[in-house]
């Protein structure tokens, strides 16, 4: 009795068998296509000679699906020999590679078909040839660039030039184009080789100027030179301006994340003139909330509505550090107006504290936030520039963020009263103003803006109990830069600081790029004490 093994190259036949059954449907008379002399000549002999019995079957107009079936089983090690028959294993189970009519019993001096590493590279290759067939263009994209990475050559360029007339996805054309300019980049007409550098410089993508590199290193005719030499100029060109915009949109993504970090920041340091170092730890409560929601919703709901759960854990995460912040400062903060040192003391202990009960309830380990699927992959719009989901998310909802804070403070009873008490508390309170509840009020919506940074960071970064520390600095630093208290200063220091830090980073490092920050903050502030914009008094 036979016994299958766990094959390296098992995904193969389910990844074949969508569009192999399809095409079996659709071609039924040309099922048995391979014939025996074929089957033998794939199986046994030189290994020139059974590369080009593979490269003949892979050429052929229509991709049958026998053929298929027996090129994976050979990459899987389940092609039988016994005398001049070919047999194909399948579990149990024996079939002839031809007619695919099972055999038994079993055939006695059954021997394997044996495998070099060139053969292995030529099977995988035309493997990868008779999925361009696929019907998932995910499919047919994987294939394209496993002949790319395997070494093309002139030989696939029929194949490729079929595929490419019959391809419909913008994508996998782009993907295809390279792949047959590829494979005629190594041909012995010189005529060939400048199509292909011709061809080459109309796909701008990373792997293109690897290959135009390459080529230049064995190219020989000076045309051909020449084109190569024009084309990789358009490619390196086209990748600048992608290099550029990732470089920028980096540094806005950066400048996105500090801003919603430094918001809290503005109206509990800007506006209400605390100090408060536990602000990273109203943070990373935020950041807790959210992976406590998203733990309910995975335990507690079908698994359809995973994808939700952030419309739940934003709001979560506003209340939960809201509470806490407005707890903090009923309890500690109120009785240190006015004492800025005392207030800086006190809350550097309550972030203390706050660490060391996260460590208590959830362990010293990060957790896992897992971002919901509608937040994965990533947009192209250049080539070689792919801008991740999760951070143009966040880029949104700071903005979101930023919009409801100023419509708050500038709109709203409660902002007007934060605004009366920042500029005058006693004529406040002379005019009917609470204050003492203002004050609770306006340190419980900073606090929960910290939480909504805290949530947002979830998505693309660890949650661990030192979450807070890695931003309180730099959150501070843009507060003081942009003004105290004007939201549009605290927008443009954001903003210049994570432009600044992405810039400088690629040229010195993130290190010192920190420093020259930092220095060029100090040098700013000795200067221009009140900020980029000073709060207008009367």
């Amino acid at each position: 009795m036979l016994s299958r093994p766990a094959w390296p190259f098992s995904g193969l036949a389910s990844a074949l068998a969508p569009w192999l059954l399809a095409l079996g449907c659709a071609l039924p008379g040309l099922a048995q296509a391979l014939t025996p002399a074929q089957a033998l000549a794939l199986a046994q002999g030189e290994t020139d000679e059974r590369i080009a019995t593979l490269n003949a079957l892979v050429a052929q107009p229509q991709p049958q699906p026998r053929d298929a079936l027996v090129l994976t089983a050979m990459a899987e090690e389940r092609l039988k020999l016994v005398g001049t028959r070919v047999l194909v294993q399948d579990g149990d189970q024996l079939t002839d590679a031809v007619t695919g009519a099972v055999v038994t019993p079993a055939p006695e001096g059954l021997g394997d078909v044996m495998l070099n590493n060139r053969l292995r590279g030529e099977l995988d290759g035309a493997l990868a040839s008779l999925r361009l067939a696929s019907p998932e263009p995910k499919e047919r994209l994987a294939a394209a660039r496993a002949l790319l990475d395997a070494g093309v050559d002139e030989t696939k360029a029929p194949l490729l030039a079929r595929a490419l007339a019959a391809e419909k996805d913008d994508t996998v054309k782009e993907a295809l184009a390279l792949t047959q300019a590829a494979a005629l980049a190594g041909s012995a007409d010189a005529a060939k080789r400048l199509q292909a550098a011709r061809l080459l410089g109309e796909s701008h993508s990373p792997e293109t100027r690897l290959l135009l590199n390459q080529r230049l290193a064995d190219e020989q005719d000076p045309a051909v030179l020449a084109a190569l030499r024009k084309s990789l100029a358009q490619v390196e060109s086209t990748l600048a301006w992608g290099e550029r915009v990732g470089a920028l949109f980096t540094g806005v993504s950066l400048a996105s994340i500090l801003l919603l970090v430094a918001l809290g920041l503005a109206i509990t340091y800007g506006l209400m003139g605390v100090i408060n170092m536990a602000h990273g730890e109203l943070m990373m409560i935020g950041a807790y909330a959210t992976y406590l929601v998203q733990v309910a919703f995975r335990q507690w709901l079908p698994p359809e509505w995973f994808g939700a759960y952030l419309v739940v854990a934003v709001p979560a995460a506003f209340l939960a550090s809201a509470a806490v912040g407005a707890l903090l400062e009923r309890t500690v903060l109120r009785w240190l107006y006015g004492r800025p040192l005392e207030t800086l003391l006190a809350t550097w202990g309550l972030s203390l504290i706050l660490m060391q009960a996260v460590r208590s309830l959830f362990g010293a380990q990060n957790v896992a936030v897992e971002s919901p699927a509608w937040m994965a992959g990533s947009l192209h719009l250049l080539p070689g520039l792919a801008l991740p989901t999760n951070r143009l998310v966040i880029i949104v909802f700071a903005v979101a963020v930023l919009g409801g804070m100023a419509l708050l403070i500038g709109r709203t009873r409660l902002g007007l009263f934060v605004r009366a008490v920042t500029q005058n508390r006693p004529i406040a309170a002379c005019m009917g103003v609470p204050t003492a509840r203002v004050d609770t009020y306006a340190f419980a919506l900073g606090s929960g803006l910290a939480g909504l940074a805290g949530c947002a960071l979830s998505q693309v970064g660890n949650v661990g109990p030192d979450l807070g520390q890695s931003y309180i600095v730099d959150a501070f630093m843009v507060v003081v830069l942009g003004g105290v208290g004007q939201l549009a200063g605290t927008v443009l220091a954001a903003l210049g600081l994570g432009l600044a830090n992405k810039a400088l980073e690629g040229v010195v490092g993130a290190v010192l790029a920190k420093i020259a920050v930092l220095v060029f903050i100090i040098v700013f502030i000795q200067k221009r004490p009140q900020g980029l914009f000073a709060v207008r008094t009367r």
